[in-house]
């Protein structure tokens, strides 16, 4: 999918990006249709795989950059600067455009996986407009298999699937799938936040009682929410949303469970000892919480067999969650 959001910040910090999105497959590849990394001048965010073929592609935005590359209009349409040109290893047009190259994994790079890629390129000025990114190589008249894709997609109230048609690249904009509120923001809620924070699709609500709680360097993207009285904050979260609990304070832990409890969510986890869940459980049972209810809430978090480190707490929290992901998406499946 494409991320508008960390395109707006690498424009904002650089002005001019080229962006690379894997385009179409063939066999076995390293990424997936639509992953795409951001490069610029002197360094580059996000990744397409492949370690040789990323390293062989950044050279090839960097060139496009330096040849003066392909602008977007804010409707998505490309301006035609020399067109595009399917390459396989020649030389770019000296007046640029929006580049297409199929990488051959094997032959070409000398890589295990067998398959190839096709790799769009083009260079960003400003953001581009719509929920669905369309643009073709040279500016010519949408085909009408474009348009009975998007139709189709359109009709079936879906977003259509990041791809390559008639020369045409099609990819929706990345939209947050899952809401994740992370309470505290001390040594574990930094590690999770750390290793959470790339993922595609997801949205993080920070919470702690102060703003000087929260590291200088916070991720982009997120949500950082300092409220003196956090339990007052549960009101704000969406019932889909789920939950971390990590806090310096067991009495705000306990308070943060009740209100949720009473609020509503899809999942919360709560960092703690099995000791603790056990007088977790007490006292809320004592607030009127119903063993059901209570047994939403999982404690401890993560894998404990990994250890208690933060690093180590926020890799088990990371993998639960990729987890859940796919088991949402399997049940999702076969529910159609």
């Amino acid at each position: 999918m494409f991320d508008l959001d960390a395109l707006a910040a690498a424009l904002a910090a650089h002005g001019r990006v080229a962006r690379v999105a894997i385009a179409a497959l063939e066999g076995s590849a390293p990424r997936e249709v639509g992953a795409a990394m951001l490069v610029w001048d002197g360094g580059q965010t996000g990744t397409i795989g492949g370690g040789a073929l990323e390293w062989e592609a950044r050279a090839r935005a960097i060139a496009l950059l330096e040849r003066g590359g392909a602008l977007l209009e804010r409707g998505g349409a490309l301006l035609e600067r020399g067109g595009a040109l399917l390459e396989r290893g020649g030389a770019l047009p000296e007046r640029g455009g929006a580049r297409l190259d199929r990488v051959a994994l094997g032959p070409g790079l000398g890589q295990c996986c067998g398959g190839a890629v096709t790799l769009w390129t083009e260079v960003y000025t400003h953001l581009p407009a719509g929920e669905v990114i369309v643009r073709s190589t040279d500016g010519r008249a949408m085909p009408l298999a474009v348009r009975r894709l998007l139709a189709a997609a359109r009709g079936a109230g879906q977003m259509p699937a990041a791809q390559l048609v008639d020369g045409w690249m099609i990819e929706p904009v990345a939209r947050p799938v899952r809401h994740l509120w992370v309470w505290g923001a001390g040594h574990v809620g930094r590690a999770v936040v750390a290793v959470l924070a790339p993922l595609p699709g997801l949205a993080i609500t920070w919470v702690d009682v102060s703003a000087d709680r929260f590291p200088a360097d916070v991720p982009p993207g997120l949500r950082v929410l300092p409220a003196p009285d956090p339990a007052q904050a549960t009101r704000l979260a969406d019932l889909r949303a789920e939950h971390l609990i990590l806090t310096y304070s067991h009495a705000l832990d306990l308070e943060l469970c009740h209100r949720l409890l009473l609020h509503g969510f899809a999942r919360a986890g709560l960092i703690g000892s099995a000791t603790k869940w056990a007088r977790f459980r007490s006292r809320l049972a004592a607030l009127g919480h119903g063993p059901a209810a209570i047994a939403r809430i999982d404690c401890p978090i993560g894998d404990p067999g990994l250890g208690k480190h933060p690093q180590a707490i926020a890799i088990g929290v990371a993998a639960r969650l990729l987890a859940q992901s796919q088991t949402d998406a399997l049940r999702q499946e076969f529910a159609r």
